[in-house]
């Protein structure tokens, strides 16, 4: 998959796509149903447009984070979906202030040069939000391009969106929130310097940030692991901590994950970590011999969980 960050400069093996556009937080399964109208739109390279930062972190920066995906995760996401090519625009002063008809004509057309275009029944586009999904498909028709309009997707009367998969992450009902996503939740990102204390206990982890990402419930979580990079590339299960890490002060969130019979220096390298099911919350122990203890358990308890994931 091709990642452009511009719209300008295009050679023509990278334009006339057809496009899937929006946000694609979570890539759920609402998202995967546009992006599957796009597959079956036209003979043409399958492409989707979106945005980096998303529009709401431009608008609102200091608002609490949200996002289910940074745009690694995302573009892995989509990647494993047969997009060839994603425009991953910088969403900016500029793009915030050209009008539905500015952006349909410098961005859709003579920029990316797209040969039809599907998007969300609720999409909304242009500055002030003033373009709607009607107002794509009759500039379409004046500028060159095609567009389909994907009705909203659901299951039992719910439509699927990233809110609903926030709360049920908020709450820690990871299958809940996969039945929504269409896969497992993950968290993706590079294996940072932690205070080593996992190795200390005989239990040493790999330590991920959440910066900028929404927190699903803090606690202990059986998860599946894919190592993205670097020499030791696999997929594995483990257990993990999403937390502030009570025992020792308040610190900042964070992701700290044990990798089963797995050895080895991962460092630098990038991991795709699936939360498959809660087991606990955080706690704050007696003592720390207590607290392996505990770890312990917690880590027979992920095995019998993900016997056979």
């Amino acid at each position: 998959m091709q990642i452009h960050r511009d719209w300008t400069g295009l050679s023509a093996d990278c334009r006339d796509a057809t496009v899937a556009m929006g946000n694609f937080d979570g890539v759920h399964l609402g998202h995967r149903a546009v992006i599957e109208a796009a597959a079956k739109a036209a003979d043409a390279p399958l492409g989707v447009l979106t945005f980096e930062p998303h529009p709401r972190e431009f608008f609102a920066p200091d608002a609490p984070p949200f996002r289910l995906m940074n745009a690694e995760a995302r573009a892995n996401r989509l990647a494993r979906l047969g997009v060839q090519q994603l425009y991953e625009l910088p969403f900016n002063q500029v793009v915030a202030g050209l009008t539905p008809e500015a952006f349909a004509r410098d961005v859709l057309t003579e920029g990316l040069g797209i040969r039809h275009l599907t998007v969300g029944a609720d999409f909304r586009f242009g500055k002030d939000r003033a373009g709607d999904a009607r107002v794509l498909s009759a500039l379409g028709a004046q500028m060159g391009f095609g567009v389909t309009i994907v009705p909203l997707a659901g299951t039992a009367g719910q439509e699927y969106s990233s809110t609903a998969i926030r709360q049920a992450l908020a709450e820690g009902r990871t299958r809940d929130a996969e039945k929504m996503l269409g896969h497992w939740h993950r968290i993706e990102g590079e294996v940072i310097h932690g205070d080593k204390r996992g190795r200390d206990f005989g239990w040493p982890t790999a330590n991920m940030s959440m910066e900028g990402l929404h927190l699903p419930r803090l606690g202990i979580y059986a998860v599946l692991v894919d190592v993205l990079t670097g020499p030791d590339r696999l997929s594995c299960r483990g257990v993990a901590s999403l937390g502030v890490r009570p025992m020792f002060g308040r610190n900042a969130p964070n992701l700290e994950v044990h990798l089963f019979d797995f050895s080895g220096d991962l460092y630098g390298q990038h991991l795709s970590v699936a939360l498959v099911e809660f087991l606990r919350d955080e706690a704050k122990f007696d003592s720390v011999d207590v607290l392996i203890e505990q770890i312990g358990k917690d880590a027979e308890q992920a095995r019998a969980i993900l016997v056979g994931a």
